[in-house]
């Protein structure tokens, strides 16, 4: 079908025929010369479409109707599809998803990098629902929707969605948004709590509460009645991420996730960043190292190491591991876990800007057999263009990433600008509905 502007209808409706999707899951079509995005719409669809936004070069359009769907769209689960920002590929089939994303890996690869993998990876998926162990609830006081909203934002936008279930969370959380929302509208501070945030661990789930002003008695007795029922863990942050202590109950121990294949038990606060779905997580971790072909008597760097979510397990394979982290608060609590989980002895972490790294710097550090590099979405550019240049080269470096384009550009540095070859690739579902994309990149030494 040619894209054409229909005779039957005015300005601004339009039939097209969709080509492809962008990072947002948004449709993309031509028309007149003009890239068009259009919401709901998705590969090999002809819809019809309303123009929301023009400009110069593109334009912004919803689908009004979908004439002829893809074999892949489905009906989304969650009622608030559509109007929520949190997912934007309910509409696409599982299976459809995880193979979208694994094409935007390989294509920002290629045209953000001119590399091909020798190989490609199967992607690394979990369960489909139920899997946000992590998340950031808005809390706002609206008195035209009857009063307190607790969820996530509309797309596009600062209002918070009405809702009362969220597909994508664990049950039990999600079970709660009625609740908070009843809970925290009777607060005497009500238009004071700004947001909450979820940590589920594999013992209890802790809600960190943002607070403006303090609560006053009967609020902390609400507060602490609502755990006991619910069995939650209430946290308070009054100010800053540094004033978040934990209120009631006080005598829980901390929040964890496990790392089975390796009998390694990760502790972690409430604000800490650890990998909102543990499962893919898990397969993640183990993939990563099984790639890294770890022996007993290498030496391994463990770049952006976090809380030693690779680290910690990297140590009961090689001979030692070095984890480095810019922050000196996650530096502290992977050496304390590393302890608890009795590796410390065959692990040394310590704080550095990696964003800033030079040649020297990294030398300084000795020679590595392996490295593990997970940095944050600005990826690790800097990083890369010391190990292109420096004087030796690992046996393997593995790079997860959780922005395929900063990877492109990083994975173009190791190659075109050093000796290095992409050995493997493949995406990593962390995320599913949403077009959040991880991936997971395997460079050696050209030969």
């Amino acid at each position: 079908m040619t894209n054409h502007q229909s005779t039957q209808q005015p300005d601004p409706f339009l039939f097209l025929s969709i080509e492809s999707l962008d990072l947002d899951a948004q449709g993309i079509a031509h028309h007149d010369g003009k890239v068009i995005f259009i919401q709901g719409a998705l590969p090999n669809e002809q819809v019809k479409v309303e123009i929301l936004k023009r400009k110069k070069k593109f334009e912004k359009a919803n689908t009004v109707e979908v004439i002829k769907p893809w074999a892949s769209r489905v009906q989304p689960r969650c009622p608030s599809f559509g109007v929520c920002g949190g997912c934007v590929m309910q509409h696409v089939d599982f299976s459809a998803q995880v193979a979208i994303k694994s094409r935007v890996v390989e294509d920002h690869l290629w045209h953000l990098g001119r590399i091909k993998a020798e190989n490609v990876l199967r992607p690394l998926q979990g369960s489909a629902w139920g899997y946000r162990h992590r998340a950031r609830l808005t809390c706002r006081w609206v008195t035209k929707k009857g009063g307190m909203l607790v969820g996530f934002h509309e797309k596009s936008s600062s209002f918070v969605v009405e809702m009362t279930e969220c597909h994508v969370l664990p049950k039990k959380i999600s079970a709660l948004l009625k609740p908070l929302r009843v809970l925290l509208g009777q607060l005497s501070i009500a238009q004071r709590v700004p947001q909450i945030e979820v940590a589920v661990g594999q013992e209890h789930t802790a809600l960190v509460l943002r607070h403006l002003e303090e609560f006053s008695d009967e609020d902390k007795q609400k507060l602490m009645n609502f755990a006991n029922l619910y069995q939650i863990v209430w946290w308070l942050q009054p100010a800053g991420p540094t004033s978040v202590y934990q209120f009631y109950p006080t005598e829980t121990p901390l929040l964890s996730y496990s790392l089975p294949e390796f009998n390694i038990t990760m502790p972690f606060l409430p604000t800490d960043f650890t990998q909102v779905n543990h499962a893919v997580n898990q397969a993640m971790v183990s993939q990563a190292i099984r790639l890294l072909g770890i022996t007993p008597s290498d030496r391994v760097a463990d770049l952006f190491c976090g809380l030693g979510n690779f680290s910690l397990p990297l140590a009961t394979l090689a001979k030692s591991v070095v984890g480095v982290e810019g922050s000196e608060s996650l530096i502290r609590r992977a050496q304390e876990n590393a302890k608890l989980n009795g590796v410390n002895q065959k692990t040394e972490f310590f704080a550095q800007n990696l964003f800033d790294l030079t040649v020297d710097q990294w030398e300084s550090w000795g020679v590595f057999d392996c490295i593990l590099i997970d940095p944050p979405r600005e990826g690790a550019q800097a990083l890369v263009q010391a190990l292109a240049k420096a004087s030796y080269q690992p046996r393997r470096v593995v790079y997860v990433s959780c922005n395929s384009a900063t990877l492109a550009r990083d994975a173009a540095i190791l190659i075109h600008q050093g000796p290095y070859k992409l050995k493997f690739v493949g995406a990593i579902n962390m995320f599913p509905h949403t077009a959040h994309i991880e991936s997971m990149a395997v460079f050696e030494p050209r030969t």
